[in-house]
Formats: structure tokens, sequence, C-alpha cells
């Protein structure tokens, strides 16, 4: 018999055998992470996390619904004009709330299906499981409330003590821990006494960047991104546009120049909570400036906050901070263009 013909061991191994033992080698350990990664994502997500509800149990089907949020992306959250996979509603209580007097209630807060909602099914996030934005009809008494469970489940106990009369909103900001994702709910209270005269009202809400309480001043403005030109610094530094984000400062001073030491207040040096004048919504920010082992000048502190607010008009932005071991609440009225 003759000689069987030379073959190209390369071409008659086939086209998987042709590549390269090195290119062969980086495909399997991509493949083995990939591996490694998706299994890592499934056991995380059937981990248990303490709660009995599941990510579906925060989902409401159909248009205008509200959307868990990314904390790390704040924006302003149309609560009221929407539905909610979640229901905040105040329990039936003897006592009637009045302006001027501290008032005590409890809340129930479920799912849609009617699931109640404890701390096992909450992440703490700032220090809290739960906090509550509470508003005056003029916006001119702001509380920051959080909540404590009761023994039972998904009931809630808190006070506040209003300064007026009128219908109080409360606003509710949580993180399910099926989800990992922001969540908001609100309620309405009636609170019985005098409201503000107009002349107070008007005077209020007068558009200023500047507040001063208790001997220190305030002061929260957009500023411009490092290396704007000119005329895009002057026109970030005079006005806030609807639908474009925005970066805020807040510095704190006194005018005889001594210190403003600010403490840390859950897990920051600084919250600012912003609203618009039919109280549709809110917006909850954080400062930047995130280490808390990095405590801002005590001469002369300041911390910056990024928002994104989607629609024109009156809005005011609450400040609050920790002065030396003592809670300050600053208010700043401005037009959203």
């Amino acid at each position: 018999m003759g000689e069987l013909p030379e073959t190209n061991p390369e071409v008659t191994r086939g086209p998987r055998a042709s590549r390269p033992k090195k290119q062969r080698s980086a495909i399997a350990q991509i493949g083995a992470i990939t591996a490694v990664a998706v299994a890592v994502y499934v056991g995380f997500r059937v981990m248990p996390t303490g709660t009995n509800l599941s990510h579906m149990d925060f989902r409401v089907e159909g248009e205008n619904t509200l959307q868990m949020c990314d904390p790390g992306n704040p924006q302003f959250l149309p609560v009221v004009n929407v539905r909610s996979p979640v229901s905040l509603a105040l329990s039936p209580s003897a006592a009637v709330p009045r302006a001027g007097e501290e008032w005590t209630t409890t809340l129930r807060l479920t799912t849609y299906q009617g699931k109640a909602i404890g701390p096992a099914d909450l992440w703490r996030v700032h220090t809290e499981f739960l906090h509550l934005m509470i508003i005056d009809p003029d916006l001119l008494d702001y509380h920051h409330i959080h909540p404590q469970p009761t023994d039972t489940p998904g009931e809630w106990q808190f006070s506040f003590t209003p300064r007026y009369g009128g219908e109080y909103r409360i606003f509710a900001d949580f993180t399910p821990a099926a989800t990992g994702l922001g969540l908001y709910a609100s309620a309405q209270v009636l609170v019985e006494g005098a409201a503000p005269s107009a002349e107070e009202v008007t005077a209020a809400q007068v558009p200023s960047w500047r507040s001063q309480i208790a001997g220190v001043d305030f002061e929260l403005k957009p500023i411009a991104e490092k290396g704007a030109t000119k005329a895009a610094q002057a026109e970030a530094t005079s006005e806030v546009r609807a639908r474009r984000e925005v970066t805020m400062r807040l510095a704190l001073s006194r005018a005889d120049g001594g210190e403003v030491p600010l403490l840390p207040i859950m897990d920051a040096f600084a919250h600012v909570v912003a609203f618009d004048i039919g109280r549709t919504g809110f917006a909850h920010l954080h400062p930047q400036e995130t280490d808390l082992n990095t405590p801002p000048d005590p001469q002369n502190p300041a911390l910056t906050f990024r928002v994104l607010i989607p629609s024109p008009g009156r809005y005011v932005a609450w400040a609050q901070v920790n002065h030396a071991g003592t809670e300050r609440f600053a208010p700043f009225w401005f037009e959203v263009k």
C-alpha cells in the first residue's frame, strides 16, 4: 500500500483545536469567572434576609406607579400623584393633634397586598429603618422623625409637636430588604389650631439662598462644575433649571468668626429635604462628602449635594445639621426655571 498523504494537524482537528493554546486557556478562564459570578449572584438572591417578603411584594402593575429608586441617584419624587406599592395609614387615635402640643400616634405600613412591613423587612439606612418627613401646608414647619416598631407587626409609633394648625403631610422614606432600593409613601393628618398669618407666610417664602438660625449663617446655593466656562458658571450659580442635575453647596459660618463644628447626624454631616409648593413629593439628599472620619472644617464647614428636579415652580429646601450637639433646621426658598 502507498503512503498516506501528509495532513495539516491544525486543519484536521477543526476550528476549536486550531486556536492557540493561550487563547483556549483565556476563554476557559473567562467561562470559569462567569460561572462563579452567576453562582454568587444566585446565592445572594436566595440568601435569607430575615424578611418574609420578596421583591414582587413591592411591585404595582399599571401606569402612573411609583418605582423604586437608586439612593445614589437623588431626585425629586412625585409621591402623592402616583400609586405606591406600599400603604401608609395612621391608626385611629383618641388624642386629636393640636398646634403647640406633642402628639403621639402609630402608623401602619403594609404592602399593596396588605402584608405587614416590620423592621425585619427593611434595611437600616442612615441609622434608621424608617424616616418620616412631616411638613405643614405652608412649608414653614418641618420635622424629620424616626418611628419605632411596636409589638404589632407593621405598626410603628412616633411623636411630633406641630407648630401650626392645618393639614400636615407625612412622607415616608424606607428601603425594603428584598430589593435594596428606596421606596416612599405618604399620608395626611389634620392638626387643630391657628394657621400662620398671611404676613408670616409671605415673609417666610421670599426666595433666598441664605438663612440664619441661632446666630449661625446658613447658605445653600447652586455651584458650577469644575472646568465650566464663565458663562456656564454664571448660569449655574444664579438659577436652578428643571430636568437638569444641579450641585448645591451648603456652607455655615458665624458673623463673629467663631467655629461652627458639625457632628454626624444619621451617618452624615448634614441632610437636605426639598419640597415643592404643592407638597406633591420631596427629595431626600445626602452630602457627597461621606467620610465621617473627616469632618468639615469647623471654621467654614461646607458640603455638596446633587439633585434633579423634573418640574419648574417654587420649592423649599430644609437643611438639617448637628451643630455642636444641637439639631438645627434651616429653610431655603428658591425658584426652578
